[in-house]
């Protein structure tokens, strides 16, 4: 292999807390452990793309202050890719063409030995196809939903779990003083780890994901047994991604070029109407939204992106391309970026997590609630 001098760092698809941590952490290891020049690219791959090129020089100077700082300082695209790439069209239209060979050629050209991708599931794959053309690229897993099944975790969830919890808490306090169904809608399209976790952690009464689709009957049967025993409000998480039994995702937006997938949104607000329906209870409906997304990395988000900025460097510094590095157990690991966008990581329904929330006699929206006659225990 030859020497590695310079290297580009990319951060795409969706901002996620912990990126500019990593960012610091690969600046740092990288020039004081190999005296490497890093540089950065501006909006994903695009900046490489761009005439002239948008690319930011890193050293230790720029990373200051960054571990506590939101978002990415490279900045960030959710769509296209290299393999994507919308352009304007000589009618004035959008076309979408595959730059990925150009890009190889700019890299190489700029002097780039190698590039450390930091991305979700989409990033991972367009690093993969990049591998396969021979760029030496390397892979760092983002997203705030936790649904790489390659990784243990991936930064950026703890954050969202908290600033989801943090919204049940002050949810809790409105909703029992008007005795209100209270409903807070949560970021998750396919996978409903945030809702999930944050439900249980803020004492949410019913917690609706993707992965169990839900009748509208048994939400309001659940309900209507906190009232006869005695609680006159409710508290309902819902991720982005959940459906009816029957139905399909509410969606907020359709597809469009560059982005292949339909914008969800509004689920919150049918569950919301379809309870207020069913049952005349008063309702009201709070969207999360990109605030998941946002602020001061939470300690462990910090500290895991750290590891794995430091651990993406030393994949390069051994050779080790086309890897991603994964948290296993106690340990930082590199695994093939194939391997890692081959399973996609869902709440399995033997889950840990769904026994603890039936055991606490939560809501999924697919069964009866818990009603305690078969037992001795005093209701609460």
């Amino acid at each position: 292999m030859a020497p590695i001098r310079k290297i580009l760092l990319v951060t795409g698809g969706g901002d996620a807390p912990g990126l500019n941590a990593v960012i610091r952490a690969v600046v740092k290891h990288s020039i004081l452990s190999h005296g490497w020049k890093v540089v950065g690219s501006l909006e994903a791959f695009n900046g490489v793309l761009d005439d002239p090129m948008r690319v930011l020089p890193l050293d230790l100077v720029s990373v200051r202050g960054l571990l506590t700082r939101g978002g990415t300082v490279l900045g960030s695209s959710s769509s296209g890719g290299p393999f994507e790439f919308p352009q304007r069209s000589p009618s004035g239209g959008i076309e979408i063409v595959d730059r990925s060979d150009e890009l190889i050629r700019r890299l190489a050209r700029s002097g780039f030995d190698a590039v450390v991708s930091v991305g979700g599931d989409g990033s991972q794959r367009i690093a993969q196809k990049l591998f396969e053309k021979g760029l030496q690229i390397v892979g760092v897993p983002k997203t705030i939903d936790n649904d790489l099944d390659a990784t243990e975790m991936t930064f950026g969830f703890q954050t969202a779990v908290g600033t989801a919890t943090d919204a049940i808490d002050k949810l809790h306090s409105t909703g029992e003083s008007h005795d209100r169904v209270m409903i807070l809608e949560v970021m998750g399209r396919n996978a409903g780890w945030i809702a999930l976790s944050a439900g249980i952690a803020g004492g949410a009464d019913t917690i609706l994901i993707p992965e169990v689709p839900f009748d509208i009957a048994r939400i309001v049967e659940h309900i209507e047994l906190r009232q006869r025993r005695g609680s006159h409000f409710a508290i309902v998480v819902v991720a982005e991604g959940a459906f009816p039994r029957g139905g399909g995702t509410v969606t907020a937006q359709a597809s469009r070029p560059g982005h292949p997938e339909p914008i969800l949104g509004g689920i919150g607000r049918f569950v919301g109407e379809a309870i207020e329906a069913a049952s005349g209870l008063e309702t009201r409906v709070c969207v999360l939204g990109h605030l998941q997304r946002g602020g001061i990395p939470a300690p462990m988000d910090r500290l895991l992106a750290s590891r794995f900025g430091v651990a993406a460097v030393d994949l390069v510094a051994d050779g080790r391309f086309g890897q991603m590095v994964a948290l296993r157990a106690t340990d930082i690991v590199g695994i093939p970026i194939r391997d890692a966008i081959s399973r996609y990581r869902s709440v399995d329904l033997g889950d840990n997590l769904i026994r603890t929330a039936r055991g606490l006699g939560i809501c999924l929206g697919d069964a009866p609630p818990l009603t305690g006659d078969h037992s001795s225990a005093v209701l609460e």
